[in-house]
């Protein structure tokens, strides 16, 4: 009997560096949102280094005192005389530090020399986001992009890596001759090209496909649908399974889910309406997953109306309205009629914190929704709002159904929704609403002219 094999647990150091125009709540916006990034990857943050400095160190990205800080603490040593003086040592911690997490997209060269000085593997906020997405996508398309996107990553640190290589190579080949590590480094080089160059092909054949797919779609669509647009951990898949009832995913991780999930809204309405939740947003996306990005928000795109969700509890949530309209507006998906649901406000604090900040928040943006996906009440308010979008289009009608041919109540039902029912000697009269083409279709085959 074979026994389940624990995965050791991990444990992460974060460091940053505070640049004079990045204010406190928006550098402890993204600090937070990287330790929950290490969270997704199966990290526990044990500890954050943060220095205030008005550039990047150079050689190392932090300047050379808090390097040797974070040495001591990875190290399990007491800081030195001259900097215990300056410095308050964070309590020892009892355990391997696993990776150090930066903050930013720092060069090959200078996670080179950090990792040397400090004594443990480090990832950069770029290479954090590449190695989540590459574990969760699972489209064809998502995992095409997310490829791309680290090859394009690791080619330079290809290159960083073989320097010691084609030194020591240098060292031992004739003179004038070239290193090892230098044409192994030209042989990696080329076989990335030339595999970016495979990918980028199918990524094209993989649009024009979904294009075909989309225009059919769209051409035989007859339900109603909903898209949730917003950033990561806004709450997004929690307000999924409270509009549909379904049992989605819902982690307190970032990216928890990276592919679109498509349900029913519940209750069922008329006309039906479908429910997509798209990935989420994310500060400081790297550039070469953008594009993968975008491809994944293509369910926006064929949504009759969007539901940009947005946590109403962060502080820096109007930074990332902008992102999200800018992206949106990228992608062509901002003509797409929008609502904006501000998630979380049972997070804001007592109940005179909440209301006040719903009364700021509706003063600013009119049409708002305010709610918790929690709150049964806020979520039925949000699904009568939903289902009133797509029935304000509708067409009203009366028609007459004789005794004779009461095996078309059925299909009255199942088409339209009716308001009104009411029978003489001779059938019954229905007050229906529904698609204009069922409604039509209906007084055609029931009351001829």
């Amino acid at each position: 009997m074979q026994t389940e094999v624990q995965e050791q647990p991990k444990y992460a150091i974060v460091a940053s560096v505070q640049r004079p125009n990045v204010c406190d709540a928006e550098f402890e916006s993204s600090l937070t949102e990287l330790r929950e990034l290490a969270k997704t990857l199966g990290f526990t943050v044990v500890h954050t280094f943060v220095q205030r400095r008005n550039t990047f160190e150079m050689t190392a990205y932090l300047g050379a005192g808090k390097r040797q800080e974070i040495r001591c603490f990875v190290s399990d040593e007491p800081l030195p005389a001259e900097l215990a003086e300056t410095t308050q040592a964070p309590a020892p911690f009892d355990g391997q530090i696993d990776a150090l997490l930066v903050d930013h997209e720092i060069s090959p060269s200078q996670a080179r020399n950090l990792e040397i000085e400090v004594g443990c593997p480090v990832m950069d906020r770029t290479m954090v986001i590449l190695e989540i997405f590459h574990r969760n996508a699972r489209t064809r398309a998502a995992r095409t992009q997310v490829e791309i996107a680290r090859l394009g990553y690791m080619a330079p640190r290809l290159r960083e890596a073989a320097k010691l290589a084609g030194q020591q190579g240098r060292q031992r080949s004739s003179v004038g001759g070239r290193g090892v590590g230098e044409s192994l480094t030209e042989l990696d080089r080329r076989k990335v090209r030339d595999r970016i160059a495979e990918l980028q092909k199918e990524i094209v054949a993989m649009d024009a496909e979904r294009s075909i797919q989309r225009a059919r779609r769209l051409e035989n669509q007859t339900l109603a649908s909903v898209a949730l647009v917003g950033y990561t951990n806004a709450g997004k898949s929690t307000l999924m399974r409270a509009l549909t009832g379904s049992e989605v995913l819902v982690a307190n991780k970032l990216f928890a889910t990276l592919d679109t999930t498509v349900r029913t809204l519940y209750p069922e309405s008329k006309p039906r309406v479908l429910v997509s939740d798209t990935v989420g947003f994310i500060k400081n996306l790297p550039h070469g997953l953008v594009a993968s990005f975008k491809s994944t928000l293509d369910e926006s795109l064929d949504a009759s109306l969007l539901l940009h969700v947005i946590d109403a509890s962060d502080p820096g949530f109007q930074r990332q309205l902008e992102v999200t309209d800018e992206v949106l507006k990228e992608i062509g998906a901002h003509e797409v009629p929008r609502l904006r649901v501000f998630n979380k406000i049972d997070h804001v604090g007592d109940a005179a914190a909440q209301a006040e900040c719903e009364a700021v928040l509706r003063a600013r943006f009119p049409d708002c929704v305010v709610m918790s996906a929690k709150n049964p009440e806020d979520v039925a308010r949000l699904h009568g709002q939903i289902v009133a979008f797509f029935q304000q289009h509708l067409a009203e009608a009366e028609i007459f159904l004789p005794w004779a041919h009461q095996q078309m109540r059925g299909k009255i039902y199942a088409s339209c929704t009716v308001l009104d029912e009411h029978s003489n000697e001779e059938g019954t009269f229905f007050t229906i609403r529904g698609e204009r083409d069922d409604v039509e279709r209906l007084s055609e085959q029931l009351n001829p002219a």
